[in-house]
Parts: C-alpha cells; sequence; structure tokens
C-alpha cells in the first residue's frame, strides 16, 4: 500500500505569513542596527578597580560622551555578572583585565553591532551594587552572598535593601579538638542571612559576621589552652549589624572554614613539617593540592555543586541518578579537591577516578558495584581452562621460589579448619606449583593470568646476587729506645812494711792476700831460674829456658761497680805509681728499634653471605694430668691452639648502593711458652681482634678501630751521697731510661663487583 502527501492549503498559507514576518523583522533590525551604529555616542575608553577592606572589589567603567544606561542580568553556573551598553564602542588596549581578588576574578569587554557587553567573572556567585560618579560607572562586587541573594541568586543594586531582607543570629559557639590536633570553633546561627568574612592579623584568626545578632551571653572569652590545640583563645564581640570572633593562635598553622547547614566552622590546624608527615607507622591526613576556591551557598542542588567544582577542576564529573538533594555551604580559600570531599562526606556519596572522568554516587551504589566487578571477576576466573607452563630457574633454587608463590596458602590454611581458602598466595584459587630439582625448573598450572603475573614475578626475583669484594688491612707499628750509661771507678795505693807485710789502701782484704802471695810466687820462680842458669854453666851444657814467673796481680780497687750491662762501648783509664793505683771504666749503650707488621686479608663472597678466610699455624702442646701422683709421671695429652689471621665479613648491600658490614677481624701469634707445673709447657697467644657492623660507602676505606700504647721507664742506681755531687756524681751512678711505643690499626675497604667488572 502506498501512501501519497497531499498538500494542505491553510498549512501553506501558515508557512507563507510566517515567513513573510520573519523577513520583516529581519529588515527591521538591520535598520535598527543602522540607526544605532549611527547614533553610538560613548565610548568605553577605560576598565580599573581597587581592592576594598572585606574583600570586596570597586570596578570602574569610564567612558567619553557620557555615561549609558546599564542593562544588568547574572548567572549561578558559571557565576558572572554582565553588564550591557546600548550605543556604546570599545576603545580599550586591553580587552580583559585579570583580577583574581575577593570573589571577583577578571572582566572582559566584547563590542558587537554598536551594543557593548562587559563580562565580569566571579569565583562564586557574589551580591553588587552600581553608581554613576561623573563620566564613570562603578560596580561594587561583594565577597559573598548575603540574604536572599545567597539563596535565590538574585542580585541587589541596594546593598540597604539586602541586609534587610533577613537576619539571623547567633545560637552557640562551641570549640573541639580535631582528630589530627586542629581547634574547631563552631558556631552556630538561628536562621538565614549570615554572612562571614576570615582574615589572619598575625598570630589572630578575624572573623567578621554581617547581618547577624550576638546574645550578651556569647560575647565572651574562651579559654581554650587545656585542648592542647594551636588556638589558645576566642573572643566574640558584637559589632553594627554583626559580631567580630578574634582566634588567638601559637605556632605554624594552617587556617580553613566552611560553612554546613546552619553551622560556620572554623579550623586551626598545625602545619605539618615533611618529617611529621613521614612518620612511619601513622595514618597521613589526605593531602588537598587544589586550586584554591571560596564558595557561600545555601540549599543549592547538591548536582549543581559538583557541576560547579568540575568548571574549576577542568575535569568531567558525572553523578549518577540516585544523587539528589541540597547542601550548605561556605568554603573560604579552600582547595576545590577538598571542597569536593565535604560535599561528598556531608551527603553520603563517594567517587572513583579514572583518567580525568570522577564517577560520583551513593558509597552503598559504588561498594555494590566494585562487588559486582569482584564477582564477575572471580566467575571469570572459575570459567577460564587452567594451563601449564615451565619456568626454568637460572640464579636462585626453584625450591625456595614455589614456597614462597604458596606461603600465604600455607600460612592461611595453617590458621585452621575454616581458613581462607581463596587466599592461595600468588596463584588461583585452582593453581598448583611443583618444581624439579635436577632441571632447577618450576612447574606451574594455573590460568593464562596468573601464569603471566608469575613469570613476571620470578623475571624480577631470579636475578645474579652482587657480590662484594672486602679488602682488610691490619697494621702493627712498634717503637722502642733504651739507653744505658754506667762507670767503674776505684782507687787504691799499697805499700810493704819493713816486717814483710804488704799495707793496702783502698783493696779488699782478699785484694791483699792476692798480691802478697803473687810477689811470692814471683820471688820463687825468679830463685828457682837463677840455680838453674848456674847449673848449667858448671856441666858445660845450654841452660835451661827459663820460666817465666806468674804474672802479679795488684788489687783492683774498684771501689764502684756500675757498669751499662750490656755495654755497646766502653773507656777505660788506669794510672799506675810507685804505691797507688788509680782505675776507671765508663760504659754506654743505645739501642732503638722501628718495626711494622701488615697483614692484609682479603675476600670475595655473596650479598648477606657469611665469608672466612684464615692464615696461621696450630701450636701443639703437651699437658699431664694426675702427674706426681701414684701413677707416675701422668697421662700425657696433646693439645692445641689457633694463631691465626682471621677474616669472617657479612656485607649487605642497601638500596643506596652503600655496605652494611658485619665483621670480625683476628690477628693471633706465639708470644712464648709457659711452664706447665704438671709437666710440659703451654703457648702463650698474643691476641688482637674486633667486632663490630659499620655502614660504609662503595669503595671507601674506613678505621674499624686502633690501640695505642705507650710505655716510659727510668731506672737510676747509684753510691748513696756520692752520686748526687754535680759533675763528678756520675761517676757513681748507673741511668738507664726505656720508651716503648705500639700501635694497632685496623682498615677495611668493601667494593661492590658490577656485572661488567673484569
Amino acid at each position: 500500500m502506498t501512501t501519497k502527501a497531499t498538500r494542505d492549503p491553510a498549512r501553506v498559507a501558515r508557512q507563507s505569513g510566517a515567513l513573510r514576518r520573519v523577513m520583516l523583522a529581519m529588515v527591521l533590525l538591520a535598520g535598527a542596527g543602522l540607526a544605532c551604529g549611527a547614533r553610538a555616542e560613548s565610548v568605553l575608553k577605560d576598565i580599573s578597580y581597587q581592592a576594598m577592606p572585606g574583600g570586596r572589589v570597586d570596578l570602574t567603567l569610564k567612558f567619553s560622551g557620557g555615561v549609558p544606561a546599564p542593562k544588568i542580568f547574572t548567572t549561578d553556573n558559571p557565576p558572572r555578572i554582565a553588564v550591557d551598553l546600548a550605543d556604546t564602542q570599545v576603545g580599550l588596549a586591553k580587552r580583559r583585565v585579570e583580577i583574581g581578588t575577593g570573589a571577583t576574578s577578571s572582566v572582559t569587554a566584547v563590542s558587537a553591532g554598536g551594543r557593548t557587553r562587559v563580562v565580569v567573572d566571579l569565583f562564586h556567585s557574589s551580591s553588587y551594587s552600581t553608581r554613576v560618579e561623573g563620566d564613570s560607572l562603578v560596580m561594587s562586587i561583594a565577597n559573598g552572598m548575603t540574604g536572599a541573594a545567597a539563596a535565590g541568586g538574585a542580585a541587589y543594586s541596594d546593598p540597604s535593601k539586602m541586609i534587610a531582607s533577613a537576619t539571623a543570629s547567633v545560637g552557640n559557639i562551641d570549640f573541639r579538638r580535631g582528630s589530627n590536633g586542629s581547634g574547631e570553633v563552631v558556631v552556630s546561627f538561628e536562621g538565614n542571612g549570615a554572612s562571614a568574612d576570615m582574615h589572619r592579623e598575625g598570630d589572630r584568626v578575624i572573623v567578621d559576621f554581617s547581618n547577624v545578632k550576638l546574645p550578651e551571653k556569647l560575647a565572651q572569652r574562651l579559654d581554650v589552652n587545656d585542648f592542647a590545640t594551636p588556638v589558645s583563645a576566642v573572643v566574640t564581640r558584637p559589632r553594627p549589624n554583626g559580631a567580630r570572633m578574634e582566634i588567638a593562635t601559637h605556632g605554624v598553622i594552617e587556617p580553613s572554614a566552611y560553612q554546613t547547614g546552619n553551622q560556620y566552622v572554623v579550623e586551626i590546624a598545625p602545619k605539618k613539617t615533611e618529617e611529621q608527615q613521614g612518620v612511619l607507622g601513622k595514618v597521613e591526613e589526605p593531602k588537598f593540592s587544589g586550586s584554591r576556591v571560596t564558595f557561600n551557598f545555601q540549599d543549592i542542588p547538591t548536582r549543581s555543586v559538583l557541576q560547579l567544582l568540575a568548571d574549576v577542576s577542568n575535569l568531567n564529573i558525572v553523578a549518577s541518578d540516585s544523587v539528589g538533594g541540597s547542601v550548605t555551604l561556605r568554603l573560604v580559600n579552600v582547595p576545590w579537591d577538598q571542597a569536593l570531599a565535604v560535599v561528598l562526606r556531608a551527603k553520603n556519596l563517594d567517587m572513583r577516578k579514572t583518567g580525568n572522568v570522577i564517577w560520583v554516587a551513593p558509597q552503598t551504589e559504588i561498594a555494590q558495584y566494585e562487588q559486582n566487578l569482584a564477582n564477575a571477576r572471580m566467575q571469570a576466573e572459575q570459567a577460564q581452562p587452567l594451563v601449564t607452563d615451565y619456568i626454568p630457574i637460572s640464579y636462585g633454587k626453584a625450591a625456595d621460589i614455589a614456597k614462597l608463590l604458596t606461603q600465604k596458602s600455607l600460612q592461611s590454611n595453617s590458621a585452621g579448619a575454616g581458613g581462607a581458602t581463596g587466599n592461595r598466595g600468588f596463584l588461583s584459587a585452582r593453581g598448583s606449583v611443583s618444581y624439579d630439582d635436577r632441571t632447577n625448573t618450576l612447574l606451574v598450572s594455573d590460568i593464562p593470568e596468573k601464569i603471566r603475573e608469575i613469570r613476571a614475578l620470578v623475571a624480577v626475583l631470579d636475578k645474579p646476587v652482587q657480590q662484594v669484594l672486602i679488602e682488610s688491612r691490619i697494621v702493627i707499628a712498634t717503637d722502642s729506645f733504651a739507653r744505658d750509661l754506667g762507670a767503674k771507678f776505684g782507687v787504691s795505693g799499697f805499700k810493704t812494711q819493713p816486717s814483710g807485710q804488704l799495707l793496702s789502701t783502698g783493696a779488699t782484704i782478699n785484694d791483699t792476700a792476692s798480691l802478697t802471695n803473687s810477689i811470692a810466687a814471683q820471688q820463687a820462680v825468679i830463685n828457682q831460674n837463677n840455680l838453674n842458669a848456674a847449673y848449667a854453666a858448671q856441666q858445660g851444657t845450654t841452660p835451661p829456658q827459663p820460666t817465666l814467673p806468674p804474672a802479679i796481680t795488684f788489687p783492683g780497687g774498684l771501689n764502684v761497680n756500675l757498669p751499662a750491662s750490656p755495654a755497646a762501648g766502653s773507656f777505660g783509664l788506669a794510672i799506675l805509681g810507685s804505691n797507688y793505683l788509680l782505675d776507671l771504666e765508663l760504659s754506654a749503650m743505645q739501642t732503638e728499634g722501628r718495626g711494622e707488621v701488615i697483614s692484609s686479608p682479603r675476600v670475595i663472597t655473596a650479598n648477606q653471605q657469611e665469608a672466612v678466610i684464615k692464615q696461621g699455624q696450630e701450636i701443639g702442646y703437651v699437658t699431664f694430668q694426675n702427674a706426681g701422683g701414684a701413677a707416675g709421671a701422668g697421662t700425657a695429652t696433646v693439645q692445641f691452639k689457633d694463631a691465626v689471621l682471621q677474616l669472617k665479613v657479612t656485607p649487605t648491600i642497601t638500596a643506596d648502593n652503600r655496605v652494611y658490614l658485619q665483621i670480625n677481624v683476628k690477628k693471633d701469634a706465639l708470644a712464648g711458652f709457659v711452664n706447665n707445673p704438671g709437666g710440659g709447657q703451654v703457648p702463650q697467644i698474643d691476641t688482637r681482634e674486633i667486632n663490630t657492623s659499620v655502614l660504609v660507602d662503595n669503595g671507601q676505606t674506613v678505621v674499624l678501630g686502633g690501640i695505642y700504647e705507650v710505655s716510659k721507664q727510668e731506672n737510676l742506681t747509684k753510691v748513696p751521697g756520692l752520686g748526687d755531687i754535680p759533675g763528678l756524681g756520675v761517676l757513681f751512678r748507673n741511668k738507664s731510661r726505656t720508651n716503648t711505643k705500639a700501635e694497632l690499626l685496623i682498615f677495611v675497604t668493601p667494593k661492590i663487583l658490577s656485572e661488567n667488572m673484569k
């Protein structure tokens, strides 16, 4: 069946009439435009502004040719004030002026068809008033909305009418301590129309309330030092048509304010340092970094607030159909993301961000959505087929990695019979893993997604362990000095008495007897030689070789015997007279010694693996048990003691490429043997050892420790009295001096061996 369109004569007539009316209107508008262009007499020459107290901005539009009658209208989304000026042209060098003060963001002037529009961009909806001053139009833009303007978004040209439209009263002023140590001043209002302006003056936060009444009982001072917050006192006083609140603070603070419902809250929080924000074990407060905004809304739809936040943040906000209701907000100089968090918390909403899109929905709806996603993901895992993969392990042990992959599962299963069966470590609920020791290979059976995750995990874990070269030096330095000065000195005299006795002075009795015997022996030998020579002459034979008489030993006369022992050199002087003997011998010894013993053990080990290297000897010795008893000599036992140089170290490479060392260095040496009362000798060991932990930079040499010993000794042996005679006393004394120094230093140098090091 075919339907054919027919033309309705009445309809055609109506369309023709409408077309004629549109054409006529266009002709009239074109004529009006030409007429307006011809009548344009005013020119906008300059736009300037002045910041006033309380965040108010006075915007001045200067004209030439008279001030035209403005037509003004406002928009709430986005917040703007538009001023239309008929028969006006733009004569500005710069059509846009940035302001950024109070509620005013910027102002822009555009012109078309002989008409000029001035658009004032606002941070939030605000009231305004206009007046004419000479050839200028002055617009006063308030910092916030009051009265009915705040509720309905209408603009008033007379602020006095706006103030008179509604008046609120302060119902209560309360103070409380926040969870993060902040102080919160809560002001409750009765009625609508209250406006607040907060600013800082030194260590005080000032809040000016306008269009409110302050009851006499609330005009008081609150001392809040006991709350342990940055706030010490809150003082509230009445003012004409309002009130002023002064909040005394101390320390570095971050003030903020917001209004919800009929409450205005001023929060004074301590500013946290970077160290305080990074303390482990504490839950960090949310950090907000968005651009700061100021909002003042009463009973504004929640969806409109979200749209306003989307414009400020340049993000896409998608609100669920179940998001509704209204909210009353007054936020002063807060980040936009904090404002969003306040709105979400006030309306039990939550958000999820993906890229530059934010989805806002009730908390229960988001929780249910995520639960559905989790259930769908689990069902998808249950439906996927299992695959088997073989993962070779190069540097670690397959058994250790298999234990790591199933560790959570083992812990959960050991918690009890009703343990979490869904917790399978890094495996899915149906996955399993085993290993082959011979080929060091993992055998994994799981869904493909888990197989990929395990391969990525093994690629991270199965890496060669870094190695560390540890070089140590043990330096033992000794320095010794000894000096010994001594003398032998004696004076003696002797003579023979007429009776044949020998008289000696200075010699001992034994020395005199020896001398007498020596003289008698000499005389006897001489007499015998003379008789032998006479007999040989009578017989005509060769006389025998005469016998030499024994040497005569004179008394030594060493009254002082204090030589240097052992003496490196001596000087002697003797004077022998007819009846006296003088002996003098000076001896001296000086010894200097310097020695160094340097031991340098070094070892390479893997990260976090202990290494030990040692060199030395085992000294054997014999001991006897039950010696001297009934068993006779006793039972002999051979034992050993170590005298070794040993380095034991465990390195740990830190994340910043330094080395933490747990190190033990020992240097033992045999000092000698000690006699054992039961028989045999026991070795005596000189021990030098250090056991410490130290954090060292890669390649840095540090001194682990040292011992410095100094020994000084002086000995003086002298003849009492004579040894104290100045000058001459050196012949009657022996003086020795000994100095020894010993120093032990232990150095260590760790070096991380890189893969490309040869």
